[in-house]
């Protein structure tokens, strides 16, 4: 068994395993990397990772056209559910079996203000096991931590990490973090969407390759990797 993953520019994430289809972050709309339009995605899960405006993004109007789950942190889903979205509430080191598989949320040093200005509880990172058991780690917006030895303890096939700088960990730090998390493969993402985060990922690819054994894949907006 395989899955496929989906850059879509910034940090969405489109993610098919077991016969399921996942949208991670969804921000198509107003995302300048991005061509893909929202309406023709039809996932049955939305993962929203906190609750800033461009993670947030096109989740609510692709649930509600879908009928797709909303997972998230109890904060945000009670914001969605309000809205009349399906959700299904989790928190930081909290796992639920879903059919697709058994997704845990993990800590990530960020904020989580939702656009309306509530709050949005804090915010995380997801690591999922697929039904097949490989480990997926979708770092999302976060800073360097040390505990993600702890999350490469389990064993992680795809890390999926950004390198973009000012909001999240830059080409450094997210260099730390492959040696951190020792995955077999990474994707990085959240760059390159405005002039503030512009990265050279094939630099960056060179790096990793050069000091690790992970092997890095730079993906563009659309496209995507089976493994």
């Amino acid at each position: 068994m395989s899955f496929t993953i989906t850059w879509y520019g910034h940090a969405t994430l489109g993610l098919e395993t077991g016969g399921f289809k996942l949208l991670v972050d969804p921000y198509f709309k107003d995302n300048p990397s991005c061509s893909t339009t929202a309406e023709s995605m039809n996932p049955d899960f939305i993962l929203v990772s906190h609750g800033h405006g461009d993670h947030t993004g096109d989740a609510v109007s692709i649930a509600k056209r879908t009928g797709a789950c909303v997972i998230s942190n109890a904060e945000i889903s009670k914001w969605l559910s309000k809205q009349g979205v399906n959700t299904h509430a989790q928190h930081l080191g909290g796992g639920h079996q879903h059919p697709f598989g058994y997704l845990k949320l993990t800590m990530a040093l960020h904020g989580s203000g939702l656009p309306d200005g509530s709050y949005g509880g804090n915010p995380a990172g997801f690591l999922l096991t697929t039904g097949e058991g490989e480990k997926i780690y979708m770092a999302c917006d976060t800073g360097l931590f040390g505990d993600m030895r702890l999350i490469g303890d389990e064993g992680i096939l795809l890390a999926v990490l950004p390198i973009g700088d000012n909001y999240t960990m830059g080409p450094d730090d997210a260099l730390r973090a492959v040696k951190l998390l020792q995955p077999g493969h990474v994707i990085p993402y959240h760059y390159n969407t405005w002039g503030l985060i512009a990265q050279d990922a094939q630099a960056w690819k060179q790096r990793v390759e050069a000091e690790t054994e992970t092997k890095v894949h730079v993906l563009q907006p659309g496209e995507s990797l089976t493994l």
